[in-house]
């Protein structure tokens, strides 16, 4: 995790925020738009290999686990979140099935193998290159494809410069980003996989792709 953007990732997302997240995970359960994204998911993970990329808490992973998928690998550039993740794995049970890389995925992309479900729960917002993580991420998906990211409101466009200001000040390299639909889209139809089903949670967009299903 050598890029100064990771770097500030980690500052940002500390174990403060992470275990705070996870207290409030096990009372509340999985927030909207991620409960929406595994709503469209669990009945079909039984035996199914997951990745999760910038799965933070590991919601997702959990979730998919206690329903019978066969295993994760869970890559995140925030070491505060990925031993919090570890934990509740552990305390879950199924740690031996688990796998787990601090960095930046772009960077160990190379080094993974396919999953049968990619998942990047507001991941895509938080990243400076979509074009490389959407296409490295969605090569990596043998079947079914998750993201959720940002609405590209009108609204939305005032959100990132406030937020970058923000960081400018407290001279964290973080940063956050707004990406056109139609542009994410693009990049993942080029790893030969269909648009399924999209929802909307607030400002979120719950999207989800296959390589079997006629795009819808």
């Amino acid at each position: 995790m050598q890029c100064c953007h990771c770097q500030g990732l980690d500052t940002f997302f500390s174990e403060k925020a992470a275990r705070r997240e996870l207290k409030a995970y096990r009372k509340k359960g999985p927030t909207k738009s991620t409960r929406r994204l595994l709503e469209s998911l669990s009945s079909t993970c039984e035996g199914r290999s997951l990745l999760d990329i910038g799965g933070g808490i590991g919601a997702i992973q959990h979730e998919l686990m206690a329903h019978g998928a066969s295993g994760v690998t869970n890559v995140d550039a925030s070491t505060a979140y990925l031993k919090v993740v570890q934990e509740e794995a552990e305390r879950r049970g199924y740690e031996d099935r688990a796998k787990y890389l601090l960095g930046d995925f772009v960077d160990l992309a190379a080094e993974l193998e396919d999953a049968d479900i990619v998942t990047l729960d507001r991941v895509l917002c938080c990243y400076p290159d979509m074009k490389r993580l959407v296409g490295l991420s969605s090569a990596r998906a043998r079947n079914l494809y998750c993201l959720v990211y940002p609405r590209p409101t009108w609204y939305m466009k005032f959100f990132p410069p406030i937020v970058n200001a923000y960081f400018r000040l407290r001279k964290n390299p973080f940063r956050v980003f707004l990406h056109r639909t139609e542009d994410v889209n693009a990049v993942v139809e080029q790893s030969g996989l269909n648009h399924r089903s999209t929802e909307l949670s607030g400002v979120w967009q719950i999207v989800l792709y296959s390589r079997t299903a006629t795009a819808q």
